[in-house]
């Protein structure tokens, strides 16, 4: 599967998620899809970034918008992070980086002095006919959220 590239359309994919759902890029057509890739579950960035997806998550729905949230970790990890946070939207479960690598988001990262391969806090936006209008790489926390609302709201 190629990379996604920004004004193409984002490859079909099928992913197992929170819930007990499989997730299927092509049956959420018709709305807007923000999917966004975090580290880790109960991180504090991670954390702090689904809580933001949380508390705005009524303003993303009135902007016809699904948030869904990835990382490699299980899906059990996910649904207790879920619960514990009160998280309305789904987390993917990716352990094999099938999602990770269409979206390129595995990097090289410095952790304590060694380098190790890690998601790249990262945000993309598809349109509502699955073209992918816009991404953030190297995502910093604090007013991200509201900026990917506003690109929403500005998507017709």
């Amino acid at each position: 599967m190629s990379q996604v590239a920004l004004d193409q359309p984002v490859p079909d994919f099928t992913a197992e998620a929170t819930g007990g759902h499989t997730l299927r890029l092509a049956d959420l057509r018709g709305h807007k899809v923000v999917i966004y890739f975090y580290p880790r579950d109960n991180t504090p960035g991670c954390t702090t970034e689904g809580q933001a997806f949380r508390d705005h998550y009524a303003e993303f729905q009135a902007a016809n918008t699904i948030i869904l949230g990835v990382s490699r970790d299980s899906l059990e990890s996910h649904e207790k992070f879920k619960a514990k946070h009160g998280f309305p939207f789904e987390l993917i479960s990716d352990p094999e980086e099938k999602l990770c690598r269409l979206f390129d988001v595995i990097k090289e990262k410095n952790m304590y002095g060694r380098k190790v391969m890690g998601i790249e806090r990262s945000t993309f936006l598809i349109d509502s006919e699955g073209v992918l209008r816009r991404q953030w790489r190297k995502v910093k926390v604090k007013g991200h959220v509201e900026e990917v609302l506003e690109a929403c709201r500005a998507l017709p």
